[in-house]
């Protein structure tokens, strides 16, 4: 039984509906901290309780104010490092700058290995994390980085009870998440297609070749991330154009930025599901077709767990209950 002696969690400004699921589910109470903003926008961090010898998680993730959450976290965990923290972990569940992880063109900065810098400088001991856009980021840290695909058992979940697995086909929308969806397709026991897109630039979709069959299908695009919604919103194009008698989009984290709303209404999707990751109420207010799955359970599992010293690679393969 998870008692909650010598374990802390707090939260920063990014997310703290998610922080208090996590707790909740837990049976701890959050942790007390003043996370404020000065005159001048530096931010200000004072922890209220005692941390000394505990295990400490500091729950924030990359949305919003996004320079603002990364600040938070550096200052909370260097604030429980000299306060004498026992161990003291980052959850983000979307890591920030995850998509700068590579020096792709001249004098590109690898913003990714920045982060992780400044994450292991302040004091950081652990970083627990969802779905990273790039594997190779965990290469980054000196630090245990627990980030597999937590969230796929909680899709295929969804997907088991919402639909009749002989009339599915999982799609990737680009080559680059063809293993994520062959993955979900093999567990499933279901047809897997791809598209190929040509980009004129970042965020700008010129052209989509659909590889695979998926007439009279019900077809399921899975990503990790949706910013703009573009990329999706093409692919369900392409997808109705092709014979598919619904269109439904998973992903992991619903960014939703500038007219993505606007895009998945007039689209040809049925439904975007996402998960909350990041803050999702009030998209659910503006876009009758988003819908969310709840991941606080499997933080909370794999906080429970990586404080007892238990594996987590259950949680790889199923939700938590």
């Amino acid at each position: 039984m998870f008692t909650g002696n010598g374990i802390k969690i707090f939260t920063g400004t990014s997310h703290p509906e998610l922080a208090e699921v996590v707790t909740r589910r837990l049976g701890v109470t959050l942790g007390k901290a003043e996370v404020t903003k000065s005159g001048v926008g530096e931010s200000q961090v004072r922890i209220i309780e005692s941390v000394r010898e505990d295990d400490v998680y500091i729950i924030n993730t990359g949305c919003g104010e996004i320079n603002t959450a990364l600040m938070e976290v550096c200052i909370m965990i260097h604030a429980c490092k000299i306060a004498s923290a026992k161990r003291i972990t980052a959850v983000l569940p979307l890591f920030p700058y995850a998509r700068q992880d590579k020096k792709d063109k001249s004098r590109a900065p690898i913003t990714a290995k920045l982060v992780a810098n400044m994450l292991q400088k302040s004091g950081c001991d652990h970083v627990i994390t969802m779905d990273l856009h790039a594997s190779q980021i965990q290469g980054f840290f000196d630090v245990p980085v627990d980030k597999w695909l937590y969230a796929e058992p909680s899709s295929i979940q969804y997907i088991r009870t919402t639909f009749d697995l002989s009339e599915i086909v999982i799609v990737s929308p680009d080559a680059g998440g063809a293993k994520r969806a062959t993955s979900m397709a093999d567990r499933l026991g279901v047809d897997f297609a791809l598209f190929h897109k040509e980009r004129k630039k970042a965020n700008e979709v010129s052209r989509m070749v659909l590889v695979g069959h998926v007439k009279d299908k019900i077809a399921v695009l899975v990503d990790d991330m949706a910013d703009t919604c573009g990329t999706l919103c093409l692919a369900a194009q392409h997808l109705s154009e092709a014979g598919a008698s619904k269109v439904y989009a998973m992903v992991t984290h619903g960014i939703l930025s500038g007219n993505a709303l606007k895009n998945v209404e007039q689209s040809a999707l049925e439904k975007l599901i996402v998960t909350n990751t990041l803050p999702q109420a009030e998209n659910v207010e503006k876009c009758a077709k988003i819908e969310v799955i709840d991941i606080g359970n499997v933080l909370a599992e794999v906080i429970r767990r990586s404080h007892y010293g238990e594996s987590v690679s259950k949680l790889f393969d199923e939700v938590p209950y």
